[in-house]
């Protein structure tokens, strides 16, 4: 067995079966084509089987219906599956607006769905991996899960939890060969932040820029990946930045532009979407 310089048992890609949650468009769809293109075997989930069954057809794929939330129907796909090379935990929601505003449904939902959606398929997983004595996962967490931001307070809450779950299972995983990954994204173009202004200070990046990283810890297995690059170490200078200096820095790029919706029309959509799956 080839074993890389970081001590993880190689992955060849081609023929690899990859797992890859919320899948069926915005970064999980952009990971799925990305590592088809590589010759993997990939493997579409979603909770909207439609959308897993279109994305899935254009690239000769094979879809599942999976509620994230659901431990018996991870354990179902697995079972299916036989075994997976890699998992994505790409799959997640991101509630915006006042904490106290903020339904009690909603909150439980991006808990459920963006901390204990990442356990399920750990758990569901890992173990197939370290029997194998190889295997890779990948938490798509955010910056979010190191930066504080008003009007994404549970969802901070959710994405701290991805980061710190991410770090201690890679400690625990990595004497059996299986490696853990956590990337985090600065601000996405996808269907999470329909409605809220980008830019404008904000590192903004596509779906295919965290579909390129998520495939570069196949190879590299790296513990923490920011997107864009450049703000890896963005949790060091917000600690160590006084708190005066970071509210002028949070006026000058409008830090509380979740609370206020760019186009609340758009923005509620989304969040009735996230309630309608509650």
């Amino acid at each position: 067995m080839r074993i890389l310089g970081h001590g993880y048992p190689g992955l060849d890609l081609k023929g690899a079966r990859v797992l890859i949650t919320g899948a069926g468009r915005g970064i999980g769809q952009s990971t799925a084509e990305l590592f088809a293109a590589k010759g993997s075997e990939v493997v579409i989930a979603d909770v909207d089987a439609a959308a897993a069954e279109t994305a899935a057809a254009a690239i000769g794929a094979r879809s599942y219906e999976l509620d994230v939330r659901s431990r018996g129907q991870w354990d179902k796909v697995i079972a299916d599956l036989g075994h997976v090379d890699v998992l994505v935990n790409n799959a997640g929601v991101m509630p915006a607006g006042s904490f106290l505003d903020e339904p009690d449904v909603v909150g439980q939902a991006t808990i459920d769905i963006n901390v204990w959606g990442l356990i399920h398929g750990m758990r569901a997983v890992a173990p197939g991996m370290i029997e194998r004595g190889r295997g890779h996962i990948v938490n798509v967490a955010s910056l979010a899960g190191k930066v504080p931001i008003a009007g994404l307070a549970v969802y901070n809450a959710s994405k701290f939890a991805a980061v710190g779950l991410s770090a201690a299972t890679r400690l625990e995983f990595a004497p059996q060969g299986v490696s853990v990954s956590c990337v985090m994204p600065s601000a996405v173009r996808t269907r999470l932040s329909s409605g809220l202004a980008l830019g404008h200070g904000m590192p903004t990046v596509d779906p295919e820029d965290v579909a390129a990283a998520i495939l570069r810890t196949v190879s590299t297995r790296k513990g923490e990946v920011a997107v864009p690059g450049y703000l890896g170490p963005i949790d060091v200078a917000v600690a160590a930045t006084p708190e005066r200096a970071m509210r002028l820095v949070r006026r000058l790029i409008d830090g509380d532009r979740a609370l206020h919706p760019a186009d609340a029309k758009t923005r509620a959509e989304y969040e009735e979407q996230v309630r309608s799956i509650s």
